[in-house]
C-alpha cells in the first residue's frame, strides 16, 4: 500500500534530522579530519588527466555528497594505503576486498563492487589449471599487498619463488603479454579493462585458466574504516550508502562503468 502524502513527507523529513545528527556526531567524534585513500585499480579507482576517477571512486564521492562530508582523496600504492588503514585513526580505504583474515582489522561499510577473480594465462601460451594446486609450477604475477597475492601466500606460494610481486596492475598485465609470468591473478573488470587500454580484446588475449571463487565469498570490492575510527562515523557512511543504493544513483554508476 501506497504511503499517504504526509506520511512520506514525515518519513523523509526524519531521515534528514537524523542523517544530521549522524553527521554532527560523526564531524565530533573525529579527532582529525578524515582521510581516505584508495589505489590505481582500473576501472574501479584511478588518475586521468590529474583527476582521480572510477567507478568506486565515484560511489565513494556520492556516499560523500549524500552525508554531507568533505575530504580529499589520495591514491597510492596499495601496500601504502592499506598499511595507513591498518594503523592510523580516521582512515577510509576503498576498493577493498573483506576476507576472513581482513575481517577483525577493519570497520567495514559495505560492498561497492561486485567483483570475479580469475588466474589468466595468454592466449599464446594457454595454461590449463584443474585446482590451484596444478599452478604450483608457474610463474604468477600479483600486486603488493593485494587480496590475490595475500590469498596465494595463505595457499603456501612464495614470493620469490611462484610468486612475481609488484606495486601496479598494468605492469602485471605486461609481465604476462611478453612472457615474464606465466599466469595472472587479477579481478575480471580489471583485467579486461587493462587488455583493452592495449588495444585488444580480452575473449583475444586471455585464458581464464582458473576461476578462484573464494575471492569472491564476500561480496566483492568495499569501502572500510580504521579500527579507531568512531562507530558515528562508520554508521554515517553506512547509512549513506544504503542511501545511494535506494535512491538510483549507486545502479546509474554501476552502469556507466561496465
Amino acid at each position: 500500500m501506497t504511503s499517504p502524502p504526509l506520511v512520506r513527507k514525515a518519513r523523509g523529513a526524519l531521515y534528514g534530522v537524523f542523517m544530521l545528527c549522524l553527521s554532527v556526531c560523526g564531524a565530533q567524534a573525529r579527532s582529525q579530519p578524515l582521510r581516505i585513500v584508495t589505489e590505481e585499480l582500473p576501472p574501479y579507482s584511478m588518475t586521468r588527466d590529474g583527476q582521480l576517477t572510477g567507478m568506486s571512486t565515484e560511489v565513494v564521492q556520492a556516499v560523500l555528497k549524500e552525508v554531507n562530508v568533505q575530504a580529499s582523496i589520495q591514491s597510492m600504492p596499495w601496500a601504502r594505503a592499506y598499511d595507513l588503514a591498518l594503523h592510523d585513526p580516521d582512515v577510509l580505504i576503498y576498493s577493498i576486498t573483506r576476507t576472513a583474515e581482513r575481517e577483525h582489522s577493519f570497520k567495514w561499510v559495505g560492498t561497492i563492487a561486485t567483483t570475479r577473480w580469475y588466474l589468466y594465462s595468454s592466449s599464446a601460451h594457454p595454461i590449463r589449471l584443474m585446482d590451484l594446486d596444478d599452478a604450483r609450477d608457474w610463474q604468477i604475477a600479483t600486486v603488493n599487498e593485494d587480496v590475490g597475492e595475500q590469498y596465494l601466500i595463505g595457499k603456501k606460494f612464495v614470493i620469490g619463488q611462484q610468486l612475481q610481486s609488484s606495486n601496479h596492475y598494468e605492469l602485471n598485465y605486461q609481465k604476462l603479454r611478453t612472457g615474464h609470468v606465466d599466469l595472472w591473478i587479477s579481478d575480471e573488470l580489471n583485467a579486461d579493462y587493462l587488455v583493452r587500454q592495449d588495444g585488444e580484446e580480452p575473449g583475444r588475449t586471455l585464458v581464464q585458466s582458473l576461476r578462484v571463487p573464494e575471492l569472491e565469498e564476500d561480496g566483492g570490492l568495499n569501502m572500510a574504516f580504521s579500527l579507531s575510527t568512531p562507530d558515528a562515523t562508520v554508521q554515517l557512511f553506512q547509512k549513506g550508502l544504503r542511501a545511494i543504493r535506494e535512491n538510483g544513483t549507486y545502479d546509474a554508476i554501476a552502469r556507466k562503468w561496465r
